[in-house]
């Protein structure tokens, strides 16, 4: 019997209608099963699903299609990442409403998600921009603002003079604002604030538990940004007409053990000490005005070519009595990080050195590697960085680098000049920003109350609907009444916060969300003590430290207001980042970027060549790089699902490489995908031509029934243990390896062969059927 071509497009909206009709992926609160939070991170409304979305969101619909093979109670639910600058730039670009434009994009992009088959529940969709879901965030920040977690204090921030806002410092590349592409400015503004350092140290030591559950360069970023280092605090007395309060200088320093080799100090431009001097110098103040134009990054601070300005102020030295050591204000300097000072040893610090060489400071080595020659040793060109022991540091010589900072500390401690200190690199998240499209600030100022938290009754603050966006700035701030209002207090004139929140705080909390997304409070702790924490958490690798950070805060400030009463502690219990989908790039003689779709490719290997479709002209094949629409090597999902149908595409993300790898996407892959897609839905209708129906298990079996189950079984247990381990495609490759057993064995004839070719049939559909759900459901019926 010849088999009728699977016909993927049309069987797809048949079971996808059907799968509709019955709820089935509606999760149950009276399901008794274990439970299972399959969760994958939500998307941007940019407009329409890229690749990228079609690969995250199958490699988590692969695991709870999984799970609820495997009898759990499967939470896998799906939501909008809705506020942020693209809809107000749109806004003022094409003259449409936030709103309008990001529900529009929803709606698409909700359409394309629902075609790749995903087993979504979409009764617990939210978008962050509506006011049922920013109403229980504005509750949240209230309570952490009672708590003292969140707070409000004057800070030096990038500003985007183009975009009219705060940036984050991980908004800054290259000096430049991430979207406008201007240059970075620091400015002094009055910021909201979350108190993430109340958690460093407890944020930190988690990760020692996340070890074969999180990625380790993950967690190692996540220390990394952290930062906690252990040092010691110096002061040094200065020399000069100084106020009290500015005569000594006080730093933070992990290399105690290398004071014998400073040759400078430097201060940070913002550091008091510069401030005062600059009230009364021109040239410095001159100066801390170019800082000023870097930025605030350390990534901004470290590219950017170290300069000082001598102050003419010497601080003396507290282990050499009598001799004095220069103070520069320099551009590489944070206020924010240690005390906004360091001591300059150019013998063992890369900056340092390049400093001093810049400005002709002494270089004097005091580590010596071992078995250098001490009289010999050098570091004019470039420092050591090295262990060793102590030289040219009187009464430290001869001791090891650890034992020359444990002497160092208590010479200083016991002179009153130092003491011991953890120092953190990370800095509490400044969540203000100048936009209108955010979550309102639920904040009050008055001039005789300060500020006052809006009354529960008079939640939501909604965002006008009527701002205007045809000037720069906050459309808030220009908004004639919406920030004008009373006094919750005192009865007086008062203002509105006209700052909305950072767009990380939205999904720092969702996933709690998800549990009960209408409950009347932001939590319904039943249902997250149902729930959280989520199972399996997967997303791309620019969120390892970020994102994940400040849910992992969030969880702990929620848990420290009451709305969550786990000891858990984690919002994830494994993460897992999958890497991004990449193409080919290809270029017009004019140099203008082509779609795939506008080129036709011959040949293969050294010998492919490709064409412009409507020049005729030959076309340049560029590098591999992410799918992006500026280089146009973009594939839409939607040609590929109406031509092949979604499991082809389902089974080309997973089958091709390494979900946490890189995967280049090629006509030829996806075409491949698809004519395996074909011989499935073939070999299924020839199992059911020789077994149509269920047989009786027969008492003996022979050799060629015995070689089919043993494969099955053994292809069974693998395939469920590699996608347990997300090695989705070594589980592809088995099932391969199965198929072509069961193929060879199709036209054969043995003892107990039917009822093992049954078997094998249905097996095989069980294990196709996470990633080929369609096609899985398909093969079943029949």
């Amino acid at each position: 019997m010849a088999s009728e071509r699977y016909n993927a497009p049309v069987r797809e909206k048949h079971w996808q209608k059907v799968w509709e009709d019955k709820g089935t992926f509606l999760t149950r609160e009276d399901d008794s099963r274990p439970k299972r939070y399959q969760l994958e991170m939500f998307p941007y409304p940019s407009g329409r699903v890229h690749m990228g979305h079609v690969r995250n969101y199958t490699l988590g619909d692969v695991m709870a299609r999984y799970m609820r093979a495997k009898g759990f109670n499967v939470l896998h639910p799906m939501g909008w990442d809705a506020f942020g600058l693209p809809a107000e730039n749109a806004a003022m670009e094409r003259k449409v409403h936030p709103a309008k434009w990001t529900y529009e994009n929803i709606a698409t992009m909700k359409g394309q998600l629902k075609q790749m088959g995903l087993s979504i529940d979409w009764s617990r969709e939210f978008a962050t921009c509506d006011p049922s879901y920013y109403v229980q965030q504005q509750r949240l920040f209230i309570d952490f603002f009672k708590a003292g977690l969140a707070y409000r204090r004057t800070a030096k921030v990038n500003w985007d003079p183009v975009e009219n806002t705060v940036l984050a410092n991980e908004q800054v590349i290259d000096g430049r604002g991430w979207r406008s592409g201007a240059v970075v400015e620091q400015r002094d503004l009055t910021q909201w604030f979350f108190k993430i350092t109340a958690y460093a140290d407890e944020l930190l030591e988690a990760l020692d538990g996340f070890a074969g559950r999180w990625p380790d360069f993950v967690c190692t970023s996540q220390r990394n940004w952290i930062g906690r280092s252990t040092g010691q605090l110096v002061t040094f007395a200065l020399q000069g007409k100084l106020p009290k309060n500015l005569s000594t200088l006080e730093i933070f320093t992990t290399r105690p053990d290398t004071l014998f080799g400073a040759s400078f100090m430097a201060i940070s431009p913002e550091h008091p000490l510069a401030q005062h001097l600059a009230q009364h110098n021109a040239g410095l103040t001159d100066f801390i005005d170019e800082c000023r134009k870097i930025g605030t990054t350390e990534e901004a601070l470290a590219r950017a070519e170290k300069k000082g300005f001598d102050t003419g102020i010497v601080a003396e030295h507290p282990l050499k009595p009598g001799e004095t050591l220069p103070v520069f204000v320099a551009n590489f300097i944070l206020m924010d990080y240690g005390t906004g000072a360091i001591f300059g040893c150019p013998g063992h610090d890369q900056r340092d050195h390049d400093f001093a060489r810049k400005y002709g400071r002494p270089i004097v080595p005091v580590v010596l590697p071992p078995g250098a020659d001490a009289a010999t040793f050098s570091v004019e060109d470039e420092p050591y960085i090295g262990d060793g022991t102590l030289f040219n540091s009187q009464w430290l010589d001869g001791l090891s680098v650890e034992a020359a900072k444990d002497k160092v500390a208590e010479w200083l401690k016991a002179r009153g000049l130092g003491e011991r200190k953890v120092n953190y690199r990370l800095r509490d998240w400044l969540i203000s920003r100048q936009r209108y499209w955010g979550c309102p600030i639920p904040v009050i100022h008055c001039a005789r109350c300060g500020i006052v938290p809006v009354p529960d009754v008079d939640l939501p603050v909604k965002l006008p609907e009527d701002a205007t966006f045809d000037r720069p700035g906050n459309p808030l701030d220009h908004h004639p009444t919406w920030k004008h209002v009373t006094c919750p207090t005192c009865g007086g004139k008062a203002q509105r916060e006209t700052d909305t929140m950072d767009t990380f705080v939205d999904s720092s909390w969702y996933q709690f969300r998800y549990c009960d997304p209408t409950a009347a409070t932001p939590t319904n702790k039943e249902r997250i003590a149902r729930w959280m924490p989520v199972d399996q958490y997967i997303g791309g690798k620019e969120h390892a430290v970020l994102h994940l950070l400040y849910a992992r805060f969030f969880s702990r400030g929620m848990q420290a207001t009451g709305h969550w009463d786990s000891n858990i502690g984690e919002p994830f219990t494994s993460v897992f980042t999958q890497g991004i989908v990449v193409h080919e790039t290809y270029r017009a003689e004019t140099g203008e970027w082509l779609m795939p779709s506008e080129i036709r490719i011959e040949g293969e290997g050294a010998a492919r060549t490709a064409t412009h479709l409507g020049t005729g002209r030959p076309v340049t094949i560029g590098a591999i790089e992410k799918m992006s629409k500026s280089r146009k090597n973009v594939v839409d999902p939607d040609d590929i699902i109406a031509h092949y149908g979604a499991d082809t595409a389902r089974l080309f993300i997973v089958s091709d490489s390494p979900p946490d790898r890189d995967i280049i996407w090629t006509e030829g892959g996806v075409s491949g995908a698809g004519r395996q897609v074909q011989r499935i839905s073939r070999i299924i209708d020839e199992v059911v031509e020789k077994a149509p129906k269920p047989l009786a298990k027969p008492a003996d079996f022979g050799p060629e029934a015995m070689e089919l189950r043993k494969a099955a079984h053994k292809a069974l247990a693998a395939v469920g243990q590699n996608i347990e381990g997300l090695r989705y495609n070594v589980a592809v490759a088995q099932i391969y390896e199965f198929l072509n057993t069961l193929q060879s064995l199709l036209g054969k004839s043995g003892q107990g062969l039917d009822f093992a070719i049954r078997e094998a049939g249905e097996l095989l559909v069980q294990m196709v059927g996470p990633m080929l759900p369609h096609l899985g459901e398909d093969c079943w019926a029949r």
